[in-house]
């Protein structure tokens, strides 16, 4: 990712005010509120479409490596998209009891957070957030 991100959160409220489907709009005025609870930090805009919360550093074995948002998403066409740097594999139980999803690698897509427990993706999304912020 290793975008820098805007400055303020202005970027990022303005994103999601102006996200056309009206289901992801509202999903995302949720997650802004979820993800600023766990958090404690403000939404900012990573690049043109990710939402970000705080940030963490990361380094791969090759040698790359960047700065990323410790928590976010980004009200993608087809579905949210959560991102868990984490890893997916790390969530197994509490994805067992979400609801209605599909997945990537480190990438949580939701069509619509009606459909999915959101105590437990909070706190998988807090989970996430806690090991990505204790790495230093």
């Amino acid at each position: 990712m290793s975008t820098e991100p805007s400055t303020s959160n202005t970027a990022a409220l303005e994103y999601v005010a102006a996200v056309a489907h009206p289901v992801r709009r509202r999903d995302a005025q949720t997650l802004l509120e979820l993800f600023g609870r766990i958090t404690g930090e403000s939404p900012v805009l990573w690049g043109p479409s990710i939402v970000g919360f705080g940030q963490y550093h990361y380094r791969y074995a090759s040698g790359r490596e960047g700065d990323a948002p410790a928590a976010g998403f980004s009200p993608r066409k087809a579905a949210m998209s959560i991102y868990l740097a984490d890893g997916i594999g790390a969530h197994d139980d509490a994805l067992a009891r979400l609801g209605e999803f599909t997945s990537g690698v480190g990438c949580l897509y939701i069509k619509d957070l009606d459909k999915v427990d959101l105590a437990v993706l909070e706190s998988i999304v807090r989970s996430s957030h806690a090991t990505l912020t204790a790495r230093k």
